[in-house]
This record gives C-alpha cells, structure tokens and sequence, in this order.
C-alpha cells in the first residue's frame, strides 16, 4: 500500500552546504521531519554541485517519513553565472549591467530542460 502524503515543503538551498540552521530547520520542523536526517541526505546527493543554489521539492508523508527531489538552479541565478556578476540591476529596466548572448542562453535553456514542460530548445529560449 503506498503512503498517505501530509504535505509539501519547496527550499532553495546551497549544494553541499545544508545545515540546520533556518530557513531550512524552521521549515522542515514544522513538517515534523527529521532535519539532520534531511541534511546528511542532500548534502550527500550535491556533493558535485557544491555552492550552487538548487531548488528542493520535499514530499512528507503521514509516518514523518520524506522523499525529495532536487532540481535544476534557477534561471536567474545561471544568468548571473554566465554574465559573471554578483547581483542585478539596482533600477532594473533601466541600467544595463550585463550581456548574455544565444549560446549561453541556449545551453542555460538544455540544462533546464528537464525541469520545463516545453519539448524543443528553441521554446525553452524565449
């Protein structure tokens, strides 16, 4: 018989890096989810992707029991990567602060792919 769910937790953490401290303790307590257990678990499954912002999508079951899915760093922050700046625009829309062009888009875009409901590159571009 398959587990009754209780609930969804979405983080964002760094690779690698996970610790008890908040936001993600906070989150996961009030789920009543074992929260070094979660640590130890993504911190051992993005050892190869250490530092980087990834999203988390935790799936909580009704025995406190949990499954989570890691996926792809936001657009945004491999936007910033590519251009090779620390932040964005202070007045967004109005300063230009950096360049990006169809190459780095188009491999941001393959390397998002699993994570969109879109079935060719050129969609995934736009």
């Amino acid at each position: 018989m398959a587990k009754e769910v209780s609930g969804f937790v979405k983080l964002q953490c760094k690779g690698g890096q996970a610790n008890p401290a908040p936001p993600i303790g906070p989150a996961l307590g009030s789920k009543g989810i074992n929260i070094m257990e979660f640590c130890k678990q993504f911190n051992a499954r993005t050892q190869d992707r250490m530092g980087k912002t990834l999203p988390v999508l935790i799936t909580v079951y009704s025995d406190k029991s949990f499954d989570f899915i890691i996926k792809t760093p936001p657009a945004a922050v491999q936007l910033l990567e590519a251009s090779k700046l620390q932040s964005g625009s202070k007045e967004p829309n109005r300063d230009k602060v950096g360049k990006v062009t169809w190459n780095q888009v188009e491999a941001i875009a393959k390397d998002k792919m699993p994570d969109l409901n879109c079935f060719t590159v050129e969609s995934a571009m736009r």
